[in-house]
């Protein structure tokens, strides 16, 4: 995991036979703003290099925060640290705790209708009306009911959707089967449950992982995970939790600023950032991120896990009893 707190861009040309190559890279440093620059200038030549030889590469990488360019970390403020844990605000102005080692997991009730589904149902009724204009003889009766089918097809596909969830009790009682089922499957294991504003939050307090372990990649996939999540944790080599509440569940419609929240800023746009980070605590303080719900699992509980999860449960006010947001 690597989160550093210099930034910089570097550029390089290469002119041949009338075309010009322009590259940019980032580069960054957890010690000074000229090792970053020197960071950027050998990404920039390698990548150049590795252009004119041949290679697809972007000419410039994306300015992203989180789930950014490969390669390139995260891009985010450093709020506070604790030992290896390092807190984050990200790109709307929520605080996020990052971890190397404490596997957490965020699990959202599926309530969305899959796309397949919608996809299956449109393509029955558009094959109907086409049956139904070939009876007719009418391109017209076609074109319309085709039309039609469009919108009909993904409110039934929506309506059996949700049936289907309420037959199995809902989205949230599934959810819940499928941490349970991963419990029973794996007897050393030891879960603790909070509920978040669309889901669930799952920890692992019995050992730490890397995240590249294979039951790592297992447990995501029983769990149903994110797969952007997934993918970040793959790609930035830690773990991640947001810490405190969104702002537009707060009551805060205002964006972070400057847009996009990317940090760094320059110097002329932090006061005006300040003012809405101030605002936004000064709300967030009558919400938790998410409620503890209780544990499952016979394992016990590690002592390097047992600190990261009394960190995220004081930052989330997961005991509160406040409303979570």
């Amino acid at each position: 995991m690597i989160i550093p707190r210099y930034w910089a861009e570097a550029r390089t040309q290469h002119r041949q036979k009338g075309r010009q190559v322009t590259v940019r890279r980032f580069g960054w440093s957890r010690a000074s703003e000229a090792e970053a620059l020197a960071n950027a200038q050998a990404r920039a030549a390698d990548a150049l290099q590795r252009i004119l030889s041949g290679e697809k590469l972007l000419r410039r990488e994306p300015k992203q925060a989180y789930n950014g360019a490969e390669g390139v970390p995260i891009r985010e403020e450093i709020v506070a640290e604790h030992g290896t844990v390092v807190i984050t605000r990200n790109s709307y102005g929520a605080l996020c705790l990052n971890t190397e080692d404490v596997l957490f997991a965020d699990v959202d009730f599926a309530v969305d209708t899959p796309p397949m589904l919608g996809c299956a149902f449109v393509f029955v009724l558009v094959l109907l009306s086409a049956w139904l204009g070939w009876g007719a003889d009418s391109w017209g009766t076609f074109l319309g009911l085709s039309g039609l089918s469009l919108v009909i097809g993904w409110w039934l596909a929506g309506m059996s959707h949700a049936l289907f969830l309420q037959s199995k009790g809902g989205p949230e009682l599934l959810a819940m089967r499928r941490v349970e089922g991963f419990v029973r499957a794996r007897p050393d294991w030891r879960l603790r449950l909070y509920r978040t504003p669309a889901g669930l939050r799952v920890l692992a307090i019995h050992r730490t992982f890397a995240p590249d372990d294979a039951e790592v990649a297992d447990f995501f996939r029983a769990l149903g995970a994110d797969p952007v999540y997934v993918t970040m944790c793959q790609r930035q080599k830690c773990f991640r939790a947001r810490v405190s509440p969104k702002p537009w569940r707060i009551g805060i419609a205002a964006h972070l600023r400057p847009r996009p929240g990317v940090w760094p800023v320059c110097p002329e746009a932090l006061p005006a950032r300040q003012t809405w980070v101030d605002a936004y605590h000064a709300k967030a303080a009558a919400f938790a991120s998410c409620r503890f719900e209780r544990e499952l699992g016979n394992g016990g509980t590690d002592a390097n896990v047992r600190r990261v999860m009394e960190l995220h449960d004081r930052l989330c006010r997961a005991e509160s009893g406040l409303p979570i947001a």
